[in-house]
C-alpha cells in the first residue's frame, strides 16, 4: 500500500509517466514474486515521479510512504523509522544531502539510496561521503532501482531475511583440496593444477568461500556480505569483476568456466565438475 506521511495523503497514481526521469519503467512482477514486509520512504518533490516509484515499490514492499520535502522526511524517519529511505538530492528548502547528514549525525543507520540528476563522479562521492548507502543517477531503469533496493536491504541485514536463508561461512584456517585447487587458508596460498596462483586479498577470500562450499549457489549480495562485509561501500558489480579475474587466473577456458560457474538469474557456485 502507499501510505500517508504526516497528513499528506498519497495521491492516486497518474497515468502520465515522467519518462524523462525513468528509463525503461517496466514492471518487475515477473522477477520479484515475493513481497517483503518492510517499509520504504520515498522522499521526492516531483509528485508524478514519487508516485511512479512508489507504485513499482509496492511489488516488493508491503508499505511504501511518500514525503515531498526534507523536513517532513526527517520527522518521519525519527518518529517511525522505515527500513529504507529513497532520497532525492534536489529537494526544496532542505536538500537530500542535508537530510542524509542529519540522519547520520543522530547515529541512525537506516539505509539510504540517493537519487540525483547529477552524474559526475564527484557528486556521487559526495553523496556517499554524506552517508548514503547507494547512489542512482536520473534517468534510471526501474528494474535497476528495485534490484538496488533489494541489495541494500540484504546488505543491511534486514529483519525480512531470515537466518535460515544465510549461507554458512567458510572455514578460515587449514588446507582445502578442491580439484584442481589446493588452498592453504593459513598461508593464504593457492595452487591450481600444481602451479602457484597470485591472488589479491579479496580474490582469495572469494575463492576460498566458494571452494569450501562446493555446489552451493551464492547470490552477489550474499558474496558481498560474506567477503566484503555489510559496512563496506562496495557494489555488486565488484563481485562480477572479481569473478572475471579469478576465472582468467584459474580456468583453462574462461569463456567456458568449470571451476567458478554462473547460475543464471541467481549467482555463482564452485562447480561440482571443476576437476
Amino acid at each position: 500500500m502507499i501510505g500517508a506521511v504526516h497528513g499528506m495523503p498519497a495521491r492516486a497514481h497518474s497515468s502520465t509517466r515522467p519518462t524523462s526521469q525513468i528509463a525503461g519503467s517496466a514492471t518487475f512482477g515477473e522477477a520479484a514474486s515475493d513481497v517483503l514486509a518492510g517499509r520504504i520512504l520515498v522522499v521526492e518533490d516531483a509528485t508524478e515521479l514519487a508516485e511512479l516509484i512508489a507504485e513499482h515499490l509496492t511489488q516488493i514492499a508491503s508499505d511504501v510512504q511518500i514525503s515531498s520535502d526534507g523536513h517532513s522526511a526527517l520527522e518521519t524517519i525519527r518518529s517511525d523509522p522505515p527500513d529504507l529511505v529513497i532520497l532525492d538530492i534536489g529537494l526544496p528548502a532542505m536538500s537530500g544531502l542535508e537530510v542524509c547528514r542529519a540522519v547520520r549525525a543522530r547515529g541512525d543507520a537506516t539505509p539510504i539510496l540517493m537519487l540525483s540528476g547529477r552524474s559526475s563522479e564527484l557528486d556521487r562521492i559526495v553523496g556517499l561521503e554524506f552517508g548514503a548507502d547507494d547512489y542512482l543517477v536520473k534517468p534510471f531503469s526501474m528494474l535497476e532501482l528495485l534490484a538496488r533496493v533489494r541489495a541494500i536491504l540484504r546488505r543491511a541485514g534486514s529483519q525480512h531475511f531470515t537466518a535460515d536463508s544465510a549461507p554458512p561461512p567458510a572455514t578460515t584456517t587449514g588446507r582445502l583440496h578442491a580439484a584442481p585447487l589446493a588452498i592453504d587458508a593459513s598461508a593464504r596460498t593457492v595452487l591450481c593444477r600444481n602451479l602457484p596462483v597470485s591472488l589479491t586479498e579479496k580474490e582469495f577470500d572469494l575463492l576460498h568461500l566458494l571452494a569450501a562450499n562446493p555446489g552451493r549457489v551464492y547470490s552477489r549480495a550474499q558474496l558481498l556480505d560474506l567477503v566484503w562485509g555489510t559496512d563496506c561501500e562496495v557494489y555488486e558489480d565488484s563481485v562480477t569483476s572479481h569473478i572475471s579475474r579469478l576465472r582468467a587466473k584459474l580456468e583453462l577456458d574462461p569463456a567456458q568456466p568449470r571451476i567458478i560457474q554462473t547460475v543464471w538469474g541467481i549467482g555463482y557456485r564452485f562447480g561440482p565438475d571443476a576437476a
